[in-house]
């Protein structure tokens, strides 16, 4: 089907596993999330129970039942571009196969995270009842900059629709309660000099060699591991990018790096900041990104009967997620999805029909 042109029609009574591979059949590559909106958004508007709410290309969708806690099950509908490289399964249409006696499914974003929102499609249709409000949340934009996000269009549109007490985002975890995630930030440091001909180098001054000192700090520098609320989050301060110079013969005036730090949720960003500061004290930095972590709040409630309903040793996240968006609005938040975390993106991008089936049984228990 060209979902360009053929509306799309989903059946959220379908098993999980193959409400998976009708997702990745509706290809979603950012800034084309728009037909499996329309898809969702048409199948949702058929459940009674709950009320709908579009914004651009998310979806938000409420049950009201007046119940004393209220949760978020959230995932994103877009995927990453599709593969380039010729035969690659990890593509659109899926693909279903058995592997040593499993079901599996191949795609794009069959990890990465149509199967998570299955899931979330599933128990949206199955849930008439839950014991908690529920709040479901299908946005686009989440594979690009972060400053198109469909989530942070959401919540500076409609904040008032994304209150709960408790979020969950249903990236790829493996089946694992990752507790929040570690924030991010990305700045550059820049030297400079003198050029001249390097014939005549010591008529100039080389900005390339002031960098020494800088990739010096990060050599020696020593990365801690903290933990919050029960889970260890490693930091890391690490040169991404450098470079400098214009010619062969040329003695360089301008040099930079750019440097990441990853830094646990013990922390605020202007604390993160002035951490690096104090790290490279002499030099100005230029920050270029900046995004917050998120604590894993798994001292409430509905966080401690969640990971008893999974059954597993929750574990930090290591990297950035839109968990902190939702830590930053005051709901605490964990990841939990179907699918391996390390094949998203990939050119063989597949996530088993049991695993998607098992974060189903785990939600469905926590939330009936």
């Amino acid at each position: 089907m060209d979902s360009t042109t053929a509306p799309v029609e989903l059946d959220l009574s379908l098993d999980p596993a193959d409400l998976t591979a009708a997702l990745v059949d509706v290809e979603s590559v950012s800034d084309h999330e728009g037909p499996l909106a329309d898809a969702v958004e048409t199948a949702l508007r058929l459940l009674p129970h709950l009320d709908v709410h579009r914004d651009g290309d998310s979806i938000v969708a409420r049950t009201n039942l007046d119940r004393d806690e209220r949760v978020v099950l959230a995932g994103h509908l877009d995927t990453v571009p599709l593969p380039t490289v010729e035969g690659s399964l990890g593509t659109v249409p899926s693909v279903r196969r058995r592997e040593s006696g499993r079901a599996v499914i191949y795609g794009r974003g069959t990890t990465d995270m149509k199967g998570g929102v299955a899931v979330q499609l599933a128990l949206a249709h199955a849930l008439t009842e839950p014991n908690r409000d529920i709040t479901f949340v299908f946005y686009d934009h989440e594979e690009v900059a972060s400053d198109v996000s469909g989530l942070g269009r959401l919540m500076r549109n409609n904040p008032e629709l994304l209150e709960a007490d408790f979020a969950v985002l249903l990236e790829p975890t493996n089946g694992t309660v990752e507790g929040g995630c570690n924030g991010t930030m990305r700045f550059r440091i820049t030297t400079t000099g003198k050029a001249a001909h390097s014939g005549r180098a010591w008529i100039g001054e080389n900005a390339v060699h002031k960098q020494a000192d800088v990739l010096a700090r990060l050599s020696a520098y020593e990365p801690r591991t903290i933990t919050v609320e029960g889970l260890d989050y490693r930091e890391g301060l690490n040169a991404i990018r450098i470079g400098g110079g214009v010619a062969g013969n040329v003695i360089p005036d301008n040099a930079w790096v750019d440097i990441n730090y990853r830094f646990a949720p013990d922390k605020t960003l202007q604390q993160a900041q002035e951490h690096v500061r104090e790290v490279f004290n002499g030099y100005e930095l230029d920050f270029q990104d900046l995004s917050p972590a998120a604590r894993p709040g798994l001292d409430r409630p509905a966080a401690a009967q969640f990971v008893a309903a999974v059954g597993q040793e929750p574990m930090p996240k290591y990297g950035w997620t839109d968990v902190a968006r939702f830590s930053e609005a005051g709901v605490p938040a964990v990841n939990f999805g179907p699918g391996d975390a390390l094949l998203a993106h990939t050119d063989d991008e597949h996530v088993f029909d049991d695993a998607v089936r098992e974060c189903y049984r785990a939600l469905a228990q926590w939330l009936a």
